[in-house]
């Protein structure tokens, strides 16, 4: 009897393990695909067709597969029962932070790329990468641990946390990732240099436009510049004559001596507009932005879902065709991380000790930490009563390696553009090996 009973488990232990890496082997056969054909020497597919798939991706395939899941599944009180989702986004982002300070403390890389450190410590893939998981885990499977509407709860709730990271990319990681003004000077008349002849869309890596299509159109004056250390450098009793002319003159000058005087905005103030005015908060409106909040109003007004959700539906036509589109996401994108990797890693000075430190914490300790903070959330009863996929996703957001689009903003900033580049490289090469064993213990958490 206790022979039969230990075979039986052993049995499910391995039946255990063969499901939860079946999903990663599909999506590590994709990206091999991805990597074959970008690959250099093979030459099957040229470098502008995976930036021609990443801006059909970031344009058309992830807004459609938003809309068809988010609006489907979204009620007016799951949008109150869903709270804990972006509350976990802010979390998680806080504690790589701190995780992020703690390699600075110990790693002590070169001083200009502590902040840099922090940020890509801090800030996972909650976009694009999770949805491919969540694709290939609900893909073909039958008596699924997440029931039968895995897919479009996965993706609903994926969507639901990505406007909290859009918001932190786009205001505090945008102004983070500002070159550090005490080696600005110094490294200005080469950057002047390199301006001088820009990289044409084709030799851009394949990197800065992965997650962000089109991002040389959003470069201004003050993009490459450390422009919030130079607005606030007098309040430390600094000099400003170096402060940056904003041209804010010509807006008062029909305005008399004594309405400056008397309608003067105190200095602070002044800046902190200035600096919210340069910031891109416009960027945040994308195309998967707008699928979201469109999904969301019509989600949550049954009117509006009767109109396009449902099989008697009178617009099921169009969330049909939008469903079908929605289907190329998952292989596009990890087509798209195999061309990525086909480039291989920048040269980088970060060091290699700061390289494996931002590694350990993002991929080992941030989980271990993310177990405890949705265990304890459960316990409190702040999750979804008895949502195996709720839990599973809240999960997987402890887990991905940094996000893609910090190679962009870094890109756009003029700062540590290759760090970025050979961090990206191999977290996503080694985050294969730490999802392949999260993800095994996280179906033993769930189940």
């Amino acid at each position: 009897m206790s022979g039969t009973l230990h075979k039986s488990n052993m049995r499910s232990n391995g039946e255990d393990l063969r499901t939860a890496l079946q999903p990663l082997l599909k999506l590590l056969s994709l990206t091999v695909i991805g990597l074959l054909l970008a690959n250099p020497k093979m030459q099957l597919i040229p470098k502008a067709t995976f930036k021609l798939l990443s801006k059909l991706v970031f344009a058309l395939f992830l807004p459609c597969l938003i809309f068809s899941e988010l609006g489907e599944s979204i009620t007016l009180k799951k949008f109150v029962e869903w709270w804990f989702i972006p509350v976990n986004v802010l979390v998680s982002t806080a504690l790589g932070c701190i995780l992020g300070y703690i390699v600075v403390a110990i790693c002590r890389p070169p001083p200009r790329f502590n902040r840099f450190t922090i940020i890509m410590t801090g800030f996972g893939n909650t976009g694009n990468l999770l949805l491919a998981i969540v694709g290939s885990v609900c893909h073909n499977t039958e008596n699924s641990l997440f029931g039968k509407e895995c897919n479009t709860s996965g993706v609903a709730y994926v969507s639901w946390s990505q406007w909290v990271s859009v918001i932190l990319v786009y205001t505090f990681v945008y102004h983070m990732m500002e070159p550090p003004m005490e080696y600005y000077e110094i490294v200005e008349d080469e950057a002047e240099i390199n301006e001088e002849g820009p990289l044409n869309d084709i030799s851009r890596p394949l990197l800065v436009e992965a997650e962000w299509p089109g991002i040389e159109d959003n470069e201004t004056e003050h993009s490459k510049t450390p422009f919030i250390a130079r607005i606030f450098k007098s309040i430390s009793g600094m000099s400003s004559s170096s402060i940056p002319d904003f041209d804010i003159t010509a807006e008062s000058s029909g305005s008399s001596t004594m309405s400056l005087r008397c309608l003067a905005e105190p200095r602070v103030v002044r800046k902190i507009r200035i600096v919210a005015e340069q910031t891109p908060i416009q960027q945040i409106l994308q195309p998967p932005t707008i699928a979201s909040l469109l999904a969301i109003i019509i989600g949550t007004v049954p009117q509006l879902k009767t109109f396009f959700f449902g099989n008697d539906a009178p617009m099921s036509f169009m969330t049909d065709s939008l469903a079908i589109l929605a289907g190329a996401m998952v292989p596009s994108v990890m087509l798209i991380l195999g061309g990525m990797l086909a480039e291989g890693p920048n040269e980088s000075t970060l060091g290699i000790k700061t390289t494996i430190g931002i590694i350990v914490a993002r991929l080992v300790v941030l989980p271990l930490l993310g177990i405890g903070i949705v265990v304890l959330a459960d316990k409190l009863n702040f999750l979804v009563e008895n949502d195996a996929m709720f839990r599973f996703v809240l999960l997987l957001q402890y887990t991905t390696p940094s996000a893609i689009l910090l190679g962009a903003i870094a890109s756009l900033r003029g700062y540590a553009v290759s760090e970025a580049s050979a961090i990206l490289f191999w977290q996503h090469v080694l985050a294969l090996f730490s999802l392949s064993v999260y993800i095994v213990i996280y179906f033993r958490i769930i189940v």
